[in-house]
């Protein structure tokens, strides 16, 4: 018997040492995504949709956010000033403040947040939808739920990622210099005057695009685990699990692959 793509897949994945299904699942997700990127040039514009979402993720992960980078920043402002210290640049603590927050902090709390918060929320509000088979029902109906729903979640969580990285980055720094100053008797003017001499306006660019990637996604796994939810309530716990840890670890991947290619296309500023 010739072996169908679906077998195919499964026997490659047994011969890596994969779980069984994992290229279904990645497969699958990739389709739906290149299915969501296509119906984004669909008219009418789910505009309502999108400020819904918007103002739910949002309202659900600022809060926490902000909280989560202030401790970011005092955290790193304690092991940079210690460092700093012992070398004798204590002065410059502001400038590696800035990196570490605004390259590395900023963009991955607010994924993360984002991921908990709001795409678990997502999840399960899809997934509710489909074992209650409204997802067939708007098929049946004409309506495409992936342009009804996945499009405007998608924009929805890239939006609110870029904006909530730049409230993520200010808090970071003013935690730095809560502690930096404050506590550990820094003065004011050395912790600000020392952002210009590492930082550069591509890091703040490149940490926008970053959090947009990771909002994206955060939002396409969470809309694919709920579509694909099964086997009543106690299939959307498991697909709302699934979809949280699976985005964490897609994010620190991506950060990774993001992090190379900044260092492989951006000069560092003093070289």
């Amino acid at each position: 018997m010739a072996a169908t793509p679906e077998t195919a897949g499964r026997s490659a994945a047994r011969r890596l040492g994969l779980p069984s299904g994992l290229l279904d699942q990645t497969g699958r997700m990739f389709s739906l995504t290149l299915d969501a990127f296509r119906a984004m040039l669909k008219r009418p514009v789910p505009f309502e949709e999108f400020v819904r979402v918007s103002w739910f993720i949002a309202s659900v992960s600022i809060v926490p956010v902000i909280l989560v980078s202030l401790a970011f920043g005092m955290v790193i402002a304690l092991q940079v000033g210690n460092i700093a210290r012992q070398l004798g640049a204590y002065s410059q603590t502001g400038a590696a403040m800035v990196l570490a927050i605004v390259r590395e902090a900023a963009p991955i709390a607010t994924a993360l947040l984002i991921a908990g918060a709001a795409g678990s929320a997502m999840t399960a509000d899809l997934g509710s939808r489909k074992i209650r088979e409204e997802i067939d029902a708007m098929e049946v109906l004409g309506v495409d739920p992936v342009h009804r729903l996945v499009v405007p979640r998608i924009w929805a969580s890239v939006f609110v990622a870029i904006l909530l990285d730049g409230f993520v980055s200010v808090a970071g720094i003013a935690g730095g210099y809560l502690f930096n100053v404050v506590l550990q008797g820094g003065t004011a003017g050395a912790y600000l005057n020392s952002f210009s001499l590492l930082a550069q306006p591509w890091d703040l660019y490149f940490a926008l695009l970053k959090a947009g990637v990771f909002g994206l996604v955060a939002a396409m796994v969470a809309v694919h685990m709920g579509l694909s939810a099964k086997g009543g309530p106690k299939g959307v716990g498991d697909a709302v699990n699934r979809g949280v840890v699976l985005t964490f670890m897609l994010i620190f991947f991506v950060n990774i692959v993001f992090t190379v290619l900044y260092f492989q296309l951006i000069p560092n500023k003093l070289s």
